[in-house]
This record gives C-alpha cells, structure tokens and sequence, in this order.
C-alpha cells in the first residue's frame, strides 16, 4: 500500500468514487479521476494502480447495461484500439515518470480540445460512420487508454455522435471498456505497473468506485448535465496544466 497521509488518501477516494461514477454517469468524471491519480501517486504507477479499479467500474456498468451495445461498431473499432494499444505500451515502455506526467497531461488537454470543439460543431452521425474516423478514433483511444487510462471523453465524443440512443450508448460504452481495460492487463503486467502491490490496492479500496456507481445511476438523473460537464473540464484543464509544469 502507497505510503500517503490523510489528505492524499482523501483525493484518492475521491478519485475512485469519481471512476465509478464516470462508468454509470457522466464519463467525463473519470479524466478528473486519472488526473487526481497522477498528482498523488508517481505518474507510472499511478495508472496501474487504476488499471484494476477500471475493470471494478467497468464490471459495475456491464451489469446495469449489459443488454444495450452496438456490437457490430465495437467489433469494427477493436482492431484500431488493439493496434493504439501497442503504440501505447511501446511508449510507457520508454518514458520516465516525468515524461510520463508530460504525456497525461497533453493528452488530457487534447481531450478538453476535442471535448470544446464537439460542442460548437455538434454531432454529426454521418462523420461518425466514416471507416477512417472510426479507425484514427480506435488508434487514439487504444493509446490514450494504455498511457493515462482516459480514454472515456474519446468514445463517447465518438457514440454519442454516432447517434446511439442513451442506453445504447451507456451499454455499448459499458462492453467497450471492459473488453478493452481486460486486453490491457497483460502488457501492463510485463510493464511493471500492475503488481501483487496494486491488486491489495485495489482490493482495499474497490468498495468506494461500486459506490461511485451506485450513486451515477442514480444521480445522473438529477444534475445539470451542462454544469457539471463544465466543471469536469474545468477541473480537467487545472490538473494537466498542473501534470506539465
């Protein structure tokens, strides 16, 4: 277990209530969740150490929406985020943990970019259904996931402008990520990051993203979406300006 006081232990829970709450809510929730998990934890270890919460989360989601996915884009999209995947681990492979903070903050700037930019223009179903947006989707997704594990803001720019109802969205978002977060598991093994230390951790701590969960099913039926999307990314911004300098 990481040697923390009480205040590092707080943000950490908060993370994880976040995570959970990202799987059955608002998916933007989990970027804030990464970002807290590189400023408290060293950045390399930080995201092993999420790696098995995520699958917690992901199982939690699967059960609430099992029945809702569009399986014929997951299939089209795994080949791409399977490929962005090894891009990825090749690139943890080489970094140090400076470097490594660099990198999830940029990545998480992208995604405030991205995240902006969808706003202003809205969805566009057609766009979406592109062979070559799906695949620069999956590629960037897959190295997003294995370098800071904040792949969520990416798929869901890219379901919901998919036109997918929100059930499906939910489902499908839901089966995208545990099958994805499960195939990740090897290399971060062979990469050091997930370790007998990380499984106690999660172990001890798991309990806060199944409450998490809980509580976005829940509430996301009650808060103003818009507002707290706005927060989310304003959160966001704070932590990768903070992760890069």
């Amino acid at each position: 277990m990481p040697a923390l006081d009480l205040a590092q232990w707080a943000v950490l829970v908060l993370a994880l209530v976040l995570v959970g709450f990202s799987k059955t809510g608002i998916s933007g929730a989990g970027t804030v969740a990464v970002a807290l998990f590189a400023l408290v934890l060293p950045t390399k270890s930080s995201t092993g150490m999420l790696l098995p919460l995520l699958l917690v989360g992901d199982v939690v989601a699967v059960v609430s929406y099992r029945r809702h996915a569009d399986w014929p884009r997951l299939l089209k999209l795994f080949p791409w985020v399977a490929a962005g995947v090894l891009v990825g681990a090749v690139v943890v492979r080489w970094v140090d943990d400076a470097q490594m903070r660099r990198i999830i903050g940029a990545i998480l700037l992208v995604i405030i970019a991205l995240s902006l930019w969808n706003r202003r223009r809205g969805s566009d179903a057609s766009l979406a259904n592109r062979p070559a947006v799906a695949a620069f989707a999956g590629v960037f997704a897959g190295f997003t996931t294995m370098t800071a594990n904040a792949a969520g803001p990416i798929m869901a720019l890219y379901f919901l402008a998919a036109g997918l109802p929100m059930l499906g969205f939910l489902g499908t978002t839901a089966w995208f990520f545990l099958t994805i977060n499960a195939f990740k598991v090897p290399f971060s093994v062979a990469l050091g990051l997930v370790t007998p230390a990380t499984l106690v951790f999660a172990a001890a701590t798991a309990a806060a993203v199944v409450v998490g969960g809980g509580a976005g099913r829940v509430i996301v039926r009650h808060i103003n979406r818009t507002w707290f999307e706005r927060i989310t990314l304003a959160l966001t911004f704070l932590a990768a300006v903070r992760l890069m300098f």
